[in-house]
């Protein structure tokens, strides 16, 4: 199965932003002919501040229920071309509270996983700057996972590649697959993204399929910058596609084989299992 991750510059324009994801979404499909394809981590908001998130946010129906335009665009791609639609996550107006949350369909347009972003974004970058992610989203609590092409896909957002156990019981859910659609910002990128991404792939021999939004936006007349390099890495580690700077996409294959010779060759889950009697302090 072709997957394509797709790399956005998406701003507080939400009409805008929509009709971004669809032409590189389009672009995508007529060059790689993918069976799934990924967007980033808040794809119809990035900036603007509260007023902007909240004019973006959607109240999401429930399955088979008609919803909004984000919603109906990525079930309306999902069917017109016959793929998985992965749509990073959107804004969900939860009523009390907004959430970062991921929506999937299948081929059919029928919605197939719902994800809400669990670990919340509430840290100083090393030049200062704050984002508190909780003064605005409520945090999930539930897994999710699903089955596209025969591959068993699991559902993550952003700063939960920084939690590795979350990883390991997706692997132990029978996840091959682990999405990550990411705002990464630039301090914490340059340093940490490829390493973290790659480090999940190899402690749980997933395939880390990874879509990043790329460049500058405006945050409360301030310039931040997002750092991209959305990319796939294999379950030995090896990123095997990667997105070039700028707006674009990078598509790769999900070799079950390599997953299935990586696992019986280095039978982690085993061993590990097998190392839960360690003493306690």
């Amino acid at each position: 199965m072709r997957v394509s991750v797709i790399q956005m510059n998406q701003g507080s324009d939400k009409a805008a932003n929509l009709a971004q994801a669809e032409a590189l979404i389009e672009a995508a499909i007529a060059g790689d002919r993918p069976g799934l394809v990924c967007l980033p981590e808040t794809w119809t908001n990035l900036g603007g501040g509260r007023d902007a998130r909240m004019a973006a946010a959607e109240v999401l129906p429930s399955p088979g229920g008609e919803g909004g335009p984000a919603y109906e665009l990525l079930r309306g791609l999902a069917r017109r071309h016959g793929i998985t639609m992965h749509g990073g996550s959107i804004i969900e107006n939860g009523g009390e509270k907004l959430f970062n949350t991921t929506l999937v369909f299948g081929p059919n347009g029928a919605e197939i996983a719902r994800y809400r972003k669990i670990h919340l974004f509430d840290i100083t970058a090393p030049d200062g700057t704050g984002y508190r992610e909780s003064a605005l989203y409520g945090g999930g609590r539930d897994l999710a996972l699903f089955d596209a092409g025969g591959i068993r896909f699991a559902c993550t957002i952003c700063y939960d590649i920084r939690f590795p156990e979350l990883y390991l019981a997706l692997r132990q859910m029978g996840a091959e697959a682990i999405l990550v659609p990411s705002n990464f910002t630039l301090q914490t990128g340059k340093d940490h993204w490829e390493a973290l991404l790659r480090a999940r792939a190899i402690d749980t021999q997933c395939w880390i399929i990874a879509a990043a939004s790329f460049g500058q936006y405006e945050e409360r007349g301030a310039q931040r910058s997002v750092y991209g390099h959305s990319l796939i890495a294999d379950p030995w580690g090896h990123v095997v596609a990667k997105a070039s700077d700028g707006k674009g996409h990078a598509t790769a294959r999900i070799d079950q084989a390599l997953t299935a010779r990586v696992r019986r060759d280095m039978p982690l889950l085993e061993h590990r299992a097998a190392a839960a009697g360690w003493p306690r302090a």
